[in-house]
């Protein structure tokens, strides 16, 4: 495993709905329509999403059908193919972490937004950025308190102001203060707020203008960070934000306690926005970069039992 994807086994995730899915393929003798149910109802209950379910399931019975396959284990290739397929939006680019950048962070409460604040900007500092932290989600008491804490880990600076004050002023601070001090990347936490979506377009327009206005040199980078356990939730907060905020990627959290790992793949392949980074713990080093060829590499080196397989058909 790769330090992008799942290096040190974190991915609990994996060893639910990967090994289920694998296990379907060693545990039918033949395939036949039995075999597709199980596979069907694997993929939707792992989060797959119907949509997505049915168009790789059409595209599995095609080639079946066409190459007249009979062994159940020569299918899994087969459908890794159609899911790498499916969640290829060519390069993720990071292209933020090598600019002055603004990096904003939206996500509605309680998804780990201000959590990821912190590793992310951990994260960077490691690659040996010069990081500042904006808390810009001034609605949200506790949320300043605890991105304040997590700097103090990261060991970089923060912007913060009280409780209520206006969030645009902390951001017109946080400008000032990238810039006096030579910062590579300052990340935004904002505010979590979904129930108007009107209110929320208006205050990320705010944001923006503030940010053209006050530092416009900077590449501006947009993340929609997302709890991987509430599944197709997930989908429809996508939907919202990407209409308001015009995504350039997505911050995946809490998969270390998901067995919902198909949501990645719904996302990618219904969304078409790359998922960037995964959260796999809650310690401050696991935030990583996410590799869609590992992931879907990972279905192939499961053997059913949550286990990875290790002999030399595996590894070929």
């Amino acid at each position: 495993m790769t330090e992008k994807g799942f290096e040190s086994g974190k991915m609990e995730k994996k060893k639910g709905f990967f090994s289920r899915l694998a296990a379907i393929f060693t545990g039918h003798g033949s395939i036949d329509e039995e075999f597709y149910e199980d596979l069907e109802e694997t993929m939707i209950t792992g989060d797959v999403g119907i949509k997505t379910t049915e168009e790789i399931l059409d595209e599995l019975r095609e080639k079946v059908r066409n190459e007249k396959i009979s062994d159940p284990s020569e299918c899994r290739s087969i459908l890794t193919e159609s899911i790498r397929n499916k969640m290829d939006l060519g390069e993720n680019a990071y292209e933020f972490e090598n600019r002055k950048s603004v990096v904003l962070l939206v996500g509605v409460n309680g998804v780990g937004k201000t959590t990821t604040a912190g590793k992310l900007a951990f994260l960077l500092k490691a690659q040996g950025k010069r990081v500042l932290l904006a808390a810009a989600d001034t609605f949200r008491a506790a949320a300043i308190e605890q991105l304040a804490v997590w700097s103090e880990r990261a060991g970089v600076e923060l912007i913060s102001s009280v409780s209520g004050s206006d969030p645009a002023s902390v951001l017109f601070d946080a400008c000032a203060a990238a810039k006096a001090r030579n910062t590579d990347v300052l990340i935004v936490d904002t505010a979590g707020r979904l129930h108007n979506k009107k209110n929320l377009m208006e205050e990320l327009k705010k944001i923006n203008r503030i940010i053209e206005k006050q530092f416009p040199e900077a590449f501006r980078e947009t993340l929609i960070v997302l709890d991987a356990a509430t599944g197709q939730n997930a989908l429809e907060q996508v939907r919202e934000f990407k209409e308001a905020a015009n995504p350039d990627g997505i911050v995946l959290t809490k998969l270390d306690g998901s067995s919902k790992g198909g949501i990645v793949i719904a996302i990618q392949a219904e969304m078409k926005i790359p998922v960037k980074y995964i959260g796999v713990g809650e310690k401050i080093s696991d935030l990583k970069k996410f590799d869609s060829g590992e992931f879907v590499h990972s279905l192939l080196l499961q053997n059913g039992n949550g286990k990875e397989e290790t002999n030399e058909k595996s590894k070929s």
